[in-house]
């Protein structure tokens, strides 16, 4: 197995003034204005960091997430100004507005988790009786959610969000617009490959008054893909319980595997073994979904001192734009 992976970071960079370390990212602030994005490879599944870190996950989602903020900047302006390393984004420092917004196609996940328990409403809004999982809605659906600083994040509906003046009124409205137009084109992409964006997340932030997309974009962490034929194959079969279900490329076949050995992040339960077989399984669904959506082969950077490479990276580039 290959054992060299990026947990943690402890750096100390010239002008650095904050660091924070999310569930997967550590993220850096330098002066006033500037973030650096360190994607490492620690994966969590129901906001519980698990203890295994996942071979090259983290080069996955920052290229990954690099290439669709580059294809997106047309529809929305984001934060991103380079990528100095594989696992490295360097941008803008926005203020971050304060919920993590969720587009839905299809009823999966979190939403037929709700709908399987008898909730029509999600997120305050109506879902219609007699659907099945894998259905796909009429229109996609926005369900945001809190942004929790530890725990577990909340769903909360438009009117929520605008009564505790999280957003503006028409914050929000240029919010839902700019998501309709971020997932379309990510369909579209992801369809041109054989794949089904089912849905995703976004996170938006402020900067200088206007609202700019920042973190990642299009990410197996941030996003649900099936294949295509798989989808279809199981959609067309007579008899569901007996069909394969469709073939994903994301971070919820770990939920599932966590779920049928009886963990699903709640107080209580035990978080099950993580095996080598699985790490390694994990890690070549990452690798498999940036091929697909990419349409790159993924080339594996050398990560025998991933911590130093990364160090001297982001030291050059601060060096060399120095005004």
């Amino acid at each position: 197995m290959d054992t060299f992976t990026l947990q943690q970071t402890n750096y100390n960079f010239p002008g650095q003034n904050a660091m924070y370390s999310g569930k997967v990212r550590d993220i850096y602030g330098i002066g006033d204005n500037l973030l650096i994005m360190i994607a490492t490879d620690r994966i969590s599944a129901f906001d519980v960091v698990l203890p295994k870190t996942i071979p090259y996950k983290g080069q996955v989602l920052n290229q990954l997430s690099a290439l669709f903020l580059d294809e997106t900047s047309h529809i929305v302006p984001n934060w991103l100004m380079a990528v100095p390393d594989p696992n490295v984004s360097v941008g803008l420092r926005a203020e971050p507005v304060k919920v993590e917004l969720v587009i839905r196609g299809y009823l999966v996940g979190h939403a037929w988790r709700e709908y399987k328990e008898g909730n029509r409403v999600i997120c305050g809004i109506e879902i219609p009786e007699g659907l099945s999982e894998y259905d796909k809605f009429p229109e996609p659906i926005i369900t945001p959610t809190t942004k929790a600083l530890s725990g577990h994040d909340a769903d909360i509906s438009e009117t929520e969000i605008i009564t505790q003046r999280l957003c503006t009124t028409d914050e929000f409205r240029q919010l839902k617009s700019y998501m309709r137009d971020l997932f379309a084109h990510g369909q579209k992409k992801a369809d041109e490959n054989g794949l089904i964006l089912a849905d995703t997340k976004y996170e938006f932030g402020n900067l200088n008054g206007k609202l700019i997309l920042i973190d990642e974009v299009h990410t197996p962490d941030s996003s649900r893909y099936f294949y295509k034929n798989s989808y279809e194959k199981y959609m067309s079969h007579e008899n569901k319980e007996e069909a394969k279900r469709p073939k994903q490329l994301s971070k919820e076949f770990v939920r599932e595997w966590l779920m049928e050995r009886g963990f699903s992040g709640q107080q209580g339960e035990t978080l099950p073994k993580l095996d080598d077989d699985f790490v390694q399984a994990v890690s070549g669904r990452y690798i498999e979904l940036y091929e697909k959506v990419s349409g790159k082969k993924f080339k594996k950077d050398p990560a025998e001192n991933i911590n130093q490479r990364i160090e001297n990276n982001i030291n050059n580039y601060l060096e060399n734009t120095k005004s």
